[in-house]
């Protein structure tokens, strides 16, 4: 293809993406609880797909895949992402469903077809644009980042036992911490605490 009708195109799919950008802003107003047209989708997958460097691509997992390796995928992932993306992928969250774009599906075709080394470079260097923020030395080694691309493989298998397991990595605010050790006290024979009494005053 001449590089003239290279910079064509990419003009008319630079003109045509500013074009929807500003029909979504006509009908929703800057909502994030919008939905994006098919066609919007689609041109952001288009974009995203261009925007990943071939090498990032060509990258192989070294990471030797184990039920270790695996399990710490997986409890990294019920550490730090589920709070957007779910236990399960699914990302029918509250953080994730208040997103626009909303979070795809991890378990769903259009993020399992992806390579290794994509999944790697998109979760280390997060999504412009989106919730998805870069990881890259934030939180974990690249070897970490390896482990959830396995465990991100896994998601469609994912059984219920280690969904459970997941719950107890997952971020807690006082109360649920309050409440889980409530009920580990029951379930180890402790007695209750009992509740303070109401004062009455006359």
């Amino acid at each position: 293809m001449k590089r003239g009708t290279i910079i064509l195109l990419v003009l008319v799919i630079a003109a045509l993406g500013a074009g929807f950008v500003a029909y979504s802003f006509l009908h929703n107003g800057v909502s994030a609880k919008a939905t994006p047209s098919p066609l919007e989708v689609m041109m952001a997958r288009k974009a995203r797909h261009m925007a990943l460097p071939s090498s990032a691509r060509a990258l192989k997992n070294p990471v030797p895949a184990s039920a270790e390796n695996l399990r710490e995928g997986r409890l990294h992932f019920a550490d730090h992402c589920a709070i957007c993306h779910g236990n399960d992928g699914s990302c029918d969250t509250m953080m994730g469903s208040g997103l626009y774009p909303k979070p795809p599906d991890l378990r769903l075709e259009e993020t399992q077809k992806l390579s290794d080394g994509e999944l790697f470079w998109i979760i280390e260097n997060g999504v412009r644009f989106t919730g998805m923020p870069a990881f890259s030395g934030h939180h974990s080694a690249p070897e970490d980042t390896w482990k959830l691309v396995q465990f991100i493989r896994h998601l469609p298998q994912l059984t219920p036992d280690e969904r459970m397991e997941m719950e107890k990595y997952n971020p807690k605010g006082p109360d649920d911490r309050t409440e889980e050790k409530q009920e580990d006290d029951f379930l180890n024979g402790a007695t209750p605490a009992p509740k303070p009494e109401a004062h009455h005053h006359h």
